[in-house]
């Protein structure tokens, strides 16, 4: 059924995680008997979707700040009648204030923002949670920027490497980085 997701997805140039990536995501899940997740960046539910169909125990907090795709999304959740574990929230999320705590913070909005996403949230981190952050490859942009010459894109680049240093040199995370999907980032609390 979420092959569905997918194919809306691809028609429609909505970016979601790479197969390989949510699969990742959702076998750490289990893995860690993870039951509350906070998602940055919504779009149509997709990954939202994915993680709460790991467990029937699992709630899922999204934001998603873009109106149509958070009505995309809001519909998707309801059609995998999901409404009782997925909580959708639309809204910038560096303009809102959550109290609640989760075992997992997932990162997976606006890439130029990700410092500043980290950095509200993680008062929300559980002790022994983990914050995993995707698209750190940007299409293998990160590594070899000299395919695109695209200013825009550049910058975009520029703000991912800077992410990237930020863990590396974040003393209070310890952080391991996969090449899979669009390269992914565990950060667990040291």
């Amino acid at each position: 059924m979420v092959r569905i997701l997918e194919e809306y997805a691809k028609k429609n140039n909505v970016p979601i995680m790479q197969k390989d990536g949510i699969t990742f995501m959702c076998e750490y899940i289990n893995k860690h008997g993870i039951k509350n997740i906070l998602e940055i960046g919504s779009a149509i539910g997709y990954s939202a979707i994915c993680m709460a169909s790991v467990d029937s125990d699992i709630k899922v907090t999204t934001i998603e700040r873009d109106i149509n795709m958070y009505n995309v999304a809001l519909k998707n959740i309801d059609d995998f009648n999901l409404n009782k574990q997925i909580n959708i929230i639309n809204a910038d999320a560096l303009d809102i204030s959550l109290d609640g705590k989760y075992d997992l913070i997932f990162i997976d909005a606006a890439k130029s923002q990700y410092i500043k996403f980290f950095l509200k949230f993680t008062k929300n981190l559980n002790d022994n949670g983990v914050i995993i952050t995707d698209n750190l490859s940007f299409h293998g942009l990160v590594e070899d920027d000299s395919k695109t010459n695209n200013r825009n894109t550049k910058q975009l680049i520029r703000k991912i490497r800077k992410y990237i240093s930020f863990l590396k040199e974040n003393k209070e995370f310890n952080t391991e980085f996969y090449q899979l999907g669009d390269g992914i980032s565990v950060s667990k609390k040291s």
